[in-house]
């Protein structure tokens, strides 16, 4: 129930979702008890204590733990040998996640590697928000480079010129509306674009 588990575990609330936090710590427990869904004291290095708790009755389960690699791995153990469909486990280091993934973890994630990405193309260019795909595939938020300004999509043809997918325009006091060819991009709009990172990279900042 650290800051990654915490936050986490309130936005699956916010969605709806039934959440079980388990840490060690009654503090953080006693402290959460009135946010979560539900929250327990238990060591999850204990296959025991996780079986008590019916972990095994929850469609996903995510290990936050992120000070020791071996609760880490032994709790991720325990949650692909009690069989849980899908479980999430963060990695510290390529080398943990490599024995997470090992293990039979379903998903590894690595969130300061992937926030570093995220805040470096933030501040190097002209993007607003910066989502990457395993594949070198992004979507992106920006404001719209000189080459769309006061014209429509199919004028700029964004996908032919600079091989990116503009998907959507957001107008300042409008809704935002999936991008056609009589769109017209205005320079205090905000766009969604798609495509390879390097092409969306020079579109941002060159176009």
């Amino acid at each position: 129930m650290g800051r990654f588990g915490i936050a986490l575990a309130q936005q699956l609330v916010d969605q709806d979702k039934e959440v079980l936090a388990v840490d060690r710590h009654r503090s953080l427990v006693q402290k959460y008890a009135d946010t979560l869904t539900h929250t327990v004291e238990a060591d999850a290095t204990d296959m025991e204590a996780l079986r008590q708790l019916g972990a095994d009755e929850f469609d996903s389960a995510v290990v936050g733990v992120g000070t020791s690699i071996e609760s880490s791995v032994l709790i991720a153990a325990n949650l692909v040998d009690l069989g849980v469909n899908q479980v999430w486990a963060k990695a510290i280091n390529p080398t943990h996640g490599k024995i997470l993934t090992r293990i039979g973890c379903h998903h590894v994630i690595y969130p300061e590697h992937d926030a570093g990405v995220r805040a470096a193309h933030l501040v190097s260019g002209q993007m607003m928000d910066f989502i990457k795909f395993d594949d070198d595939f992004a979507i992106v938020k920006m404001r719209p480079p000189k080459a769309l300004q006061g014209k429509t999509i199919d004028e700029s043809q964004p996908r032919k010129q600079h091989q990116v997918n503009v998907v959507g325009v957001k107008s300042p006091g409008k809704d935002f509306v999936y991008a056609q060819p009589d769109t017209v991009v205005s320079p205090g709009d905000t766009i969604v674009v798609s495509g390879d990172v390097s092409r969306l990279e020079y579109f941002a900042d060159h176009a």
